[in-house]
């Protein structure tokens, strides 16, 4: 049991920096997954590795509470805060494309969660990010409210790509952001904010499906789910902060690099199972 929970630690601190650094959660999972193995059901993994976005999920909700709740107090009375509301109109237009995908997305789990589309993934946006940084371009000044629908909706159409393993949905929705010319603050709190209705949807899904599933789940393998859940949410806050204060002085192109190297790594991955 301890040692569970300790491999439920260490999937935490991957989750909460990786979901939202624009480097592929997948591709760092995968590798983990090379050294750490529950001793779980193979349905349990599969909803472990999306429900442990939960974690995440509450810490962009207690960062950025203020400006996500859409009331307030107004001279003793409760008041809306057109803004926030309009805030989230744009939250949900760009919600909407991946709830059309939504449907493909075990199909894809299934026949694309391997080392290689991981690999090539990873290694495409890492190209695309240090391309889209190095190009000239003149972003624009402004606050996620003054996001436009058009702008939100592109962005939405972006976060498809994430459908498929190694994308990462941060970076695709950052990548989609730059081509705009939004600044990179703007764009990574965007990010933050289009995350909690696609990763809370997600995550309702596959409780419902293992539910369905019928397999039991046992006293050891909710306590996985809980810490696991509890340490991406610490980890979380702590990454989220630093990446709004890395974006005010530096651009995405380390990530990119990054990316390429991680994607390197993989294929080496394969290319040893595959001579075993």
């Amino acid at each position: 049991m301890f040692i569970e929970i300790i491999k439920a630690v260490l999937m935490g601190i991957v989750e909460g920096i990786t979901e939202w650094l624009p480097v592929s959660s997948t591709g760092h999972m995968i590798l983990l997954e090379q050294l750490v193995h529950f001793n779980a059901s193979e349905e349990f993994l599969s909803m472990f590795r999306v429900v442990i976005q939960l974690g995440a999920i509450l810490a962009v909700v207690v960062l950025f509470w203020k400006k996500l709740w859409p009331f307030g107090i107004r001279r003793g009375r409760v008041s809306p805060k057109p803004a926030v509301f309009g805030l989230w109109v744009k939250v949900i237009v760009a919600t909407l494309p991946a709830l059309l995908v939504s449907p493909l997305d075990d199909w894809m789990e299934a026949r694309f969660y391997n080392h290689i589309t991981v690999a090539a993934m990873l290694i495409l946006y890492g190209i695309l990010f240090i391309w889209v940084e190095n190009r000239p371009a003149a972003p624009r000044s402004g606050r996620p409210m003054q996001i436009g629908l058009r702008e939100a909706l592109i962005i939405g159409i972006w976060q498809v790509l994430a459908i498929i393993p190694g994308t990462s949905r941060s970076g695709a929705t950052i990548v989609g952001g730059l081509l705009l010319g939004l600044p990179r603050a703007l764009v990574a709190e965007f990010t933050f904010f289009l995350a909690i209705p696609v990763m809370a949807g997600a995550s309702l899904l596959k409780v419902v499906k293992f539910a369905l599933s019928g397999v039991a789940i046992t006293g050891a393998e909710v306590a996985v789910l809980v810490v696991g859940c509890a340490v991406a949410f610490v980890v979380s806050l702590a990454t989220i902060r630093f990446l709004m204060d890395y974006v005010k002085r530096h651009n995405f192109t380390v990530f990119g690099v990054y990316r390429i190297l991680l994607g390197l790594v993989v294929l080496a991955v394969a290319g040893v199972q595959a001579l075993a």
